[in-house]
């Protein structure tokens, strides 16, 4: 790899020195490294990135931050396939790869001979729709989530796959998980942790209001409808990888299936899931 591109969250300490150290790596070594202009808010046709602000040429993005940063980045860039490493400058990091300062040199030495796998992870694809027509469509690489706006209302909704019936729900709310994403919202709401590059999804709820009600794992190609029940002035929403949302009232439904668009992770250390996890979960 000779063409690089980071994306950093301003707001994590050291984002913007460990930015310009990477690049100043990189081009001593005879390789091309633009350092993104965003500031982590919102723009207008997008989410955090700019897309057309990255090359085409771009052979590889580094993000500086946390799993969310990974993310946002994954959302932004879909579609254009090009491969990422996370540096982690959060907390956990399921996604990110490097989490010391030393182990930097490291990886970007790895990126420069080509010493490296690539991982397709699968995104979910979910369509809102009102009795008037679609509401709103996005992509999720770990998570939709079907939650309340007003405080400590329960939820009713009734959930099909493949046009069958599953399950009625009064919950909290309803996870609807890649694997990428088992790790995150699913397993703190009691959901089963899945290998990442597995081609499943998952359906948590979160806090049932019945005794029975489990994850379910199903196939990547099913197809998922969630229709909202209850009090027709009650206010909740479809959240995706917690960041844009879709408000939905009674009446209203999402369709959840697998996104044809994929993020491609760069893999550097010869460290299984298992092994990555178990550290992980022993930082907690």
């Amino acid at each position: 790899m000779k063409e690089f591109f980071i994306i950093m969250n301003p707001e994590k300490q050291g984002a913007k020195e460990t930015a310009q150290v990477i690049r100043d790596y990189l081009t001593s070594h005879g390789a091309s490294c633009l350092i993104g202009k965003g500031d982590g808010r919102r723009g207008g046709d997008y989410h955090y990135t700019d897309a057309s602000m990255v090359p085409p040429e771009t052979e590889c993005i580094i993000t500086l931050g946390g799993d969310g940063t990974l993310i946002q980045a994954a959302r932004d860039l879909a579609g254009r396939n090009i491969p990422m490493l996370g540096i982690n400058r959060g907390t956990l990091g399921y996604l990110t790869q490097i989490s010391r300062t030393e182990e930097i040199d490291t990886a970007l030495d790895a990126l420069l001979a080509d010493e490296y796998h690539l991982e397709e992870r699968m995104m979910l694809n979910g369509r809102a729709y009102s009795s008037t027509g679609r509401l709103y469509e996005d992509i999720a690489l770990n998570e939709i989530v079907i939650t309340r706006n007003e405080r400590l209302k329960m939820l009713h909704f009734r959930v099909y796959v493949n046009h069958e019936f599953l399950n009625e729900y009064r919950a909290d709310g309803l996870i609807a998980a890649t694997p990428t994403g088992s790790t995150a919202y699913n397993l703190s709401a009691g959901g089963p942790i899945i290998v990442p590059d597995s081609t499943l999804m998952v359906l948590t709820p979160i806090c049932s209001h019945a005794l029975n009600a489990r994850s379910i794992v199903m196939s990547a190609d099913a197809r998922i409808r969630i229709e909202i029940l209850g009090d027709p002035g009650t206010s909740q929403a479809a959240v995706y990888d917690g960041d844009t949302a879709a408000e939905l009232h009674s009446g209203d439904y999402i369709e959840i299936h697998r996104s044809e668009t994929k993020t491609v992770l760069i893999k550097l250390k010869d460290v299984s899931f298992l092994d990555n996890l178990r550290n992980k979960m022993a930082g907690i």
